[in-house]
């Protein structure tokens, strides 16, 4: 098991924003500022320098090109980072300003200004603040303002639910009442493709819409059982397996349900595909030498090679938007571990190994964690960690049984 020690931490100092509003709101900064140390702590990156440990201003004083920092004042309280800002809701809408500070070097590491609807909930624009910080010491953005859709039958019956990447603010996107499963979010967030048992009790590809897509369903039946969907990277067309009941194959559909086009030419058992983040390949899941391993394939089909050797029973991969790694579980002793293989099936080896069973990853946008499902507690529950095993935290809990996440995209 990958076990390495818990990354660098950057102690931040974050200052109270200034309030340019007219009339000013003391409950609105009081969120914004909460929401952003919260995920600035969630990020696993930073420590917030508590208020009592200021030398310099709490609140942003300046943000003009020209303003400077007394950098000693932070640095003398072991503050490695100060986050300054401003915010104003008028009738232009929701406008941010901040600027990041390395206190030791005493220059800025980023500027940036939002402009959102006037509308727009303070907590959500102090997440995409938070994430952007993340940006300016790792060089890729953090993930505190994506959102993780995922099954859960705390209701009685398997709805797809969403929530915050933390493991906050969840909510219902389906209430059928039927059996719910496999949620696969659009590249744009605007969408989640999933199967529902909801007509003829039988497993159909559904859509649940935000946007441009139709909601309902996708594919027309021919007969056969619909058992998962995913988009590809683009979000044009998506990768659907069909079953017949001894056999299953996968094919490539447009996201209108037309122009089916079959990918696999097996007549064995081909599941659970995840496309490369350049959309040309796929890998899934095939019994085809009498155990499901993992292959990857062309897009179109063809091409196919063989992955996994080491284990009996691998499946479920989940490939990082970097094009790096596959994430996969893998069957030991009964229960299930997840492993990472690089796509060319040279270096493999596991992240996540527990007496219980670890399943269903599923990669963050950014590729620096991932998401599970795992029964270490009894019932099954989500987890993150990070992609070099550090850094395991519980999302769900105490709420029916939570699995299949499946963590979207970065807000547009």
């Amino acid at each position: 098991m990958i076990e390495g020690g818990k990354g660098k931490t950057y102690r931040i100092a974050v200052q109270r924003f200034a309030d340019r509003s007219t009339p000013q709101s003391a409950e609105r900064i009081a969120r914004f500022r909460e929401a952003l140390q919260n995920a600035l702590e969630f990020s696993g990156l930073f420590q917030r320098v508590p208020d009592g440990a200021f030398l310099g201003p709490l609140e942003t004083e300046s943000l003009d090109d020209g303003a400077q920092i007394a950098c000693p004042d932070w640095t003398q309280i072991g503050a490695d980072a100060l986050l300054q800002g401003e915010i104003a809701r008028d009738s232009e809408g929701f406008r941010v300003a901040f600027r990041v500070w390395d206190t030791a070097r005493c220059r800025d590491l980023m500027r940036r200004r939002y402009v959102q609807k006037a509308t727009a909930n303070p907590e959500d624009v102090a997440r995409r603040v938070a994430d952007d910080v993340v940006e300016a010491f790792l060089g890729v953005r953090g993930v505190s303002s994506t959102e993780i859709a995922f099954v859960s039958d705390r209701s009685g019956n398997k709805e797809i639910y969403v929530m915050q990447a933390d493991g906050s603010n969840v909510r219902k996107a389906t209430a059928n009442g039927s059996i719910n499963n496999f949620p696969n979010w659009s590249p744009d967030g605007q969408a989640i493709a999933y199967t529902s048992y909801r007509q003829g009790n039988r497993p159909l590809i559904f859509l649940s819409s935000r946007g441009a897509l139709r909601p309902g369903r996708l594919l027309q039946s021919d007969g056969r059982s619909q058992y998962r969907a995913v988009f590809d990277p683009i979000g044009e067309r998506l990768a659907v397996v069909l079953s017949n009941g001894s056999s299953s194959e996968i094919v490539s559909v447009d996201t209108d349900g037309k122009d089916v086009r079959r990918i696999t030419q097996s007549q064995s058992i081909e599941v659970s595909p995840t496309w490369s983040p350049d959309g040309k390949r796929i890998a899934f899941v095939s019994d085809r030498t009498g155990a499901p391993q993992i292959y990857v394939m062309s897009a179109s089909g063809g091409d196919e090679k063989r992955l996994t050797y080491d284990g009996a029973y691998n499946t479920n991969p989940s490939w990082s938007p970097d094009g790096l790694w596959i994430a996969y579980e893998t069957r030991v002793d009964g229960q299930f571990d997840i492993w990472l293989i690089d796509p060319e099936g040279k270096v493999n080896v596991p992240l996540v190994t527990n007496e219980r069973s670890d399943e269903a990853p599923s990669w963050a946008p950014n590729s620096r964690h991932i998401v599970f499902s795992s029964t270490r507690r009894g019932r099954a529950d989500l987890y993150m960690i990070d992609r070099d095993g550090s850094n395991l935290r519980r999302l769900t809990g105490d709420a029916g049984n939570n699995t299949a996440p499946n963590w979207g995209p970065f807000p547009r």
